[in-house]
């Protein structure tokens, strides 16, 4: 019987076979290593192992860390290794940067239980996103993969958001309804802090997160040419009053015209409705 299996992902950024190598010398000798091959594997891998296994481990970016948050119950523990370009889940975790460090930890960690989001049914592991971000990921995505298969950088994300404000002329007016809260120009959702990373840099949009509470909304009403260098000032935990909902279980969104949707930095595609519910003790992790 496999005790434990290593679902890696190929064509995540920063997994390479040297690396794969170095990850599984870390991690025991019963540890079965197996690849994805398409999208939606990773999803149908887990619950496949889901309860038949000691741990699932997965070396890959974010967008395959959420397909195995996807297709899992809770029983199993699951270990998230770096291998993405930006790797929030693991970092917000605390595990070190480097795979191979983070492998050898894992193999003496302890365990922790955590809450995920879910949104529209659609669990997320950190944050979620309606309007401005969904749509600077959906930006990032038709620049396509680079030669080498990867998926670009931080700042090809920059350079995609000084874009995206430049076209709407630096101006979002609210265009979304928080049932119960308000109006917003977009809705970042956050199950713990940060909501993601630039570089090394934490972005602190929902400072207070955490992994074992509820949802975090930050949600400004509108943003004009005079507040979009306030974002970099949000973004380091100085927003606070845009905080519209903080440790909140359920919150319905409701939008005026069909907006983009992300989770865990992957587009689900634009939406009339988004329904931000709390999963609380929802998996355990390795830490």
């Amino acid at each position: 019987m496999r005790t434990s299996v290593l679902i890696v992902n190929p064509s995540s950024t920063r997994v390479t076979e040297e690396r794969l190598a170095a990850v599984e010398a870390a991690l025991p000798r019963t540890v079965t290593t197996i690849r994805t091959l398409a999208p939606g594997d990773a999803t149908r891998l887990a619950q496949e192992l889901d309860g038949t296994v000691e741990a699932i481990y997965v070396f890959s970016g974010d967008g395959t860390f959420n397909e195995v948050l996807n297709g899992v119950t809770g029983r199993t523990p699951l270990g998230f290794l770096p291998g993405g370009g930006t790797s929030v889940l693991p970092r917000a975790l605390g595990l070190p940067r480097d795979p191979a460090r983070a492998a050898a930890r894992l193999t003496t960690a302890r365990s922790r239980r955590i809450a995920l989001g879910r949104v529209n049914g659609r669990r997320f592991g950190f944050s979620a996103g309606l309007g401005l971000d969904a749509e600077l990921v959906r930006a990032v995505d038709r620049l396509g993969r680079r030669a080498d298969g990867r998926r670009p950088g931080d700042l090809a994300f920059g350079r995609a958001a000084v874009g995206l404000l430049a076209r709407r002329r630096f101006r979002l007016e609210p265009t979304i309804e928080l049932e119960g809260v308000g109006r917003a120009a977009f809705v970042f959702a956050a199950n713990c802090m940060p909501y993601t990373y630039a570089g090394p840099i934490g972005l602190r949009f929902a400072p207070s997160a955490a992994f074992e509470g509820g949802l975090d909304v930050f949600a400004p009403e509108r943003l004009g040419p005079g507040s979009v260098p306030l974002l970099a000032w949000w973004s380091l935990g100085r927003g606070t009053r845009h905080v519209r909902a903080h440790d909140t279980d359920r919150l319905v969104l409701r939008c005026d015209t069909p907006t983009a949707l992300q989770v865990d930095g992957e587009d689900l595609g634009d939406v009339d409705e988004a329904v931000l519910e709390a999963e609380r003790d929802a998996v355990t992790v390795l830490i």
